[in-house]
């Protein structure tokens, strides 16, 4: 999840999850258990949001920022052994207090009894992905090609890093230097580790955990930690590695346990609600915390993966405790707030109430939504509460969220937008703004159809796919921009192209958001429209493009991925490929990948950016769509 900055969206959380962030979340579900099945964070984020094994992860946000991975795989410890940690990371298994830093932090707020593992009937989750049949010679070698391709990719990016940024947070792709953006602990290397492995890069990944093993979570030169991107980058980079290597390397949930522990302060709350920005210093010194009374839902409703996975590997409860009280709160008010079923985008987190009119499955909301499928599959399919949530959900969001946008040709596209509620007259309008954080949506719909057995369903995920798809298509530089605006077809009618109506809509949208005072000014519409179709580059579909640029987001391409394992269908490789290409077209640095400021142009200027997701979720994605379908089979992770 990444989110608004001015008018722009500069830190919309993944997944990721969505897009987390973040933010890959990869699951390793398992079809018989006498107990819960556990998972993990990362081959990630994503994804996540949220999010694997060869085996990867999910799914993030800064108010959220792009959720990450996690990944889960069935290496979980049997319920009556003692999870492999060494002593000092028993002792931090305590109610009352926990080792922080060089002090003991005391809870003012402890829990006497933790929620618990729903240990029903062992379920067997429904098979989702598709059954591939041998591929021919000549298709065979186009798809390792440009698997090649994606890994030389990655490589010179993770070189990048590795050379000018090694053990900071990010690499700065323009100059060659550093950047700390979440604490400081070095969030690309831990991010990213996940996906090394996926792509055999046994040593690099050795030589990244020897690293990781060094940082110190204990401090940080930041005044607040950010809880969510804390989780998605940090947490759930850990465990998703963890889990893909069979708990070979041990320090990794060591690593997770120390951040687990400093993010399980944060919710030393009245309300048990946790602060999304914790004030460590002031709560290390006796300090009182609260929660938010305005906070992203995203924040706080995207924790569950990662601290569920922590719970079932160490048999520490108050880690799913923690989230478990946030998904009660949610399934206690998802039908009472203004638009029943949704959430809002911003909640009261001090006083648990859910009373702003705004609803999305974009920025600052995306990975709550994305996580609910992947919940249902980290507790082994026994939670009837979360899959009711995101039936709910995807109800409402068929209703008033998603919509048909007027593009040439007719193509039957949908698009993920926005719903506003009239706090007078309570009618629901349904604005067509779109969000390449949206993007996520496909794949979480078609997850969802597998999963829940709606199989009218997975018509809807592939409209959602085609309309990012479309997106990147329609612009010069071949790739989507980060938030634009569009005409919205009467679902109930056709929605052939009518360029007069599209004009208008141009025309009328230019009216309404234009300053009086603002330079030059127009004697007739005709002007005004041709000004603005210029000075904003809008190709025929497009009302306005608010925001241009494209940040390095891997939501599109998850989704593609996503429903090309869930059915096949061989057309979104080539998609994908050509996405792939003008990426790395436009964003490629001398020192790695940058975000560019411009897509409605052929040649945008690039930023001195390059966050985490680039290697730990987009990438990943890439690489994955080109691997033989059994390298993290989606009947094994959810990513």
């Amino acid at each position: 999840m990444h989110y608004p900055h001015s008018v722009r969206y500069d830190m919309l959380l993944p997944r990721r999850i969505s897009s987390l962030s973040l933010v890959v979340i990869a699951i390793f579900t398992l079809w018989y258990l006498d107990y819960l099945p556990e998972f993990s964070s990362s081959v990630r984020r994503p994804i996540v949001k949220p999010g694997v094994k060869t085996k990867p992860a999910t799914p993030a946000l800064t108010p959220p920022s792009n959720a990450s991975s996690t990944i889960i795989s069935d290496s979980r410890p049997s319920p009556n052994s003692e999870p492999k940690l060494d002593k000092s990371t028993k002792s931090r298994f305590s109610n009352g207090q926990q080792v922080f830093g060089s002090r003991k932090f005391i809870q003012k707020h402890p829990v006497k009894d933790f929620a618990k593992f729903n240990h029903g009937l062992p379920l067997q989750l429904p098979k989702v992905q598709h059954d591939f049949k041998q591929e021919n010679q000549e298709d065979k070698v186009r798809r390792l090609n440009r698997l090649e391709a994606v890994r030389a990719s990655f490589e010179h990016a993770w070189q990048g890093y590795k050379k000018n940024a090694w053990m900071k947070d990010e690499l700065s792709p323009l100059d060659g230097k550093s950047a700390q953006s979440f604490g400081g602990w070095a969030a690309t290397l831990v991010d990213t580790l996940d996906t090394l492995w996926i792509m055999g890069m046994k040593d690099e990944f050795e030589e990244a955990v020897n690293a990781a093993s060094e940082i110190d979570f204990n401090t940080t030169n930041e005044e607040t930690i950010n809880v969510f991107e804390t989780t998605i980058r940090y947490l759930g980079g850990f465990l998703g590695a963890y889990d893909l290597t069979d708990g070979k390397y041990p320090v990794l949930l060591q690593k997770a346990v120390e951040v687990g522990e400093l993010l399980y302060c944060a919710f030393d709350t009245p309300n048990r609600m946790p602060a999304t920005r914790f004030r460590w210093k002031e709560a290390l010194e006796g300090g009182d915390q609260s929660a938010s009374e305005g906070t992203f839902v995203a924040e706080i409703g995207s924790l569950s993966l990662e601290f569920t996975r922590l719970s079932q590997l160490t048999g520490d409860m108050k880690y799913f405790d923690a989230v478990q009280r946030i998904m009660d709160i949610f399934d206690e008010n998802q039908n009472k707030t203004k638009l029943p079923g949704l959430w809002p985008i911003t909640m009261n987190a001090r006083r648990m109430s859910f009373v702003d009119t705004s609803f999305s499955l974009g920025a600052m909301a995306d990975s709550l939504f994305e996580y609910l499928p992947k919940q249902h599959m980290l507790l082994g399919g026994r939670s009837d509460q979360i899959q009711r949530m995101y039936e709910y959900a995807i109800a409402a969001a068929m209703n008033h969220v998603f919509f048909q946008p007027m593009v040439p040709n007719g193509k039957d596209i949908l698009i993920s937008g926005k719903a506003i509620v009239d706090e007078s007259t309570k009618d629901v309008a349904t604005e067509a703004n779109g969000q390449h954080l949206g993007c996520y949506t496909g794949g979480m719909v078609g997850l969802g159809a597998k999963l829940f057995d709606h199989d009218e369903h997975l018509n809807m995920a592939r409209k959602l796919v085609d309309g990012c798809i479309w997106a990147y298509e329609s612009m010069p530089s071949g790739i989507m921009p980060e938030v634009f605006h569009m005409l919205a077809c009467d679902m109930n009618s056709d929605c052939n192209w009518d360029e007069k109506a599209w004009k208008k809509a141009v025309l009328d949208h230019a009216k309404r958001t234009r300053k009086e005072d603002a330079e030059p000014k127009f004697t007739t519409d005709e002007a005004l429209l041709n000004y603005t179709i210029a000075q904003k580059h809008l190709k025929p579909g497009f009302v306005d493009i608010w925001d241009p640029r494209y940040l390095l987001r891997p939501e599109a391409i998850e989704s593609v991925f996503i429903h090309y394992r869930l059915t096949g269908e061989t057309d979104l490789m080539d998609s994908a490929w050509k996405m792939f290409e003008n990426i790395e077209k436009h964003t490629r640095t001398d020192f790695g990948h940058a975000m560019i400021d411009d897509v409605t142009v052929a040649k945008p200027e690039k930023q001195n950016k390059m966050e985490s997701f680039w290697l730990a979720e987009t990438l990943k994605y890439f690489y994955l769509i080109f691997s033989e379908p059994d390298v993290v089979s989606l009947d094994k992770y959810v990513l």
